[in-house]
C-alpha cells in the first residue's frame, strides 16, 4: 500500500514537472488517499497486537 503511495506522489511530481496540471492533481490525490489508508491500517495492526497482548513493534 505504502509503495503505491510512493508511486502516485513520482508521478505526480513528474506530470507535474512536465506541464500535465489535471494529471498531477489526481495522481497527487490517489496518493493521499491511498497514505491515509495505509497509516489507518497500520494504526488499526498496533491496536489489535496491543490488545491481544503481542509486541507492537
Amino acid at each position: 500500500m505504502l509503495s503505491w503511495a510512493i508511486v502516485f506522489a513520482l508521478l505526480a511530481i513528474l506530470a507535474g514537472f512536465l506541464g500535465f496540471v489535471g494529471l498531477a492533481g489526481f495522481a497527487a490525490t490517489v496518493a493521499k488517499v491511498l497514505f491515509v489508508i495505509f497509516l489507518v491500517m497500520l494504526v488499526a495492526s498496533f491496536v489489535i497486537r496491543a490488545v491481544r497482548g503481542r509486541s507492537v513493534l
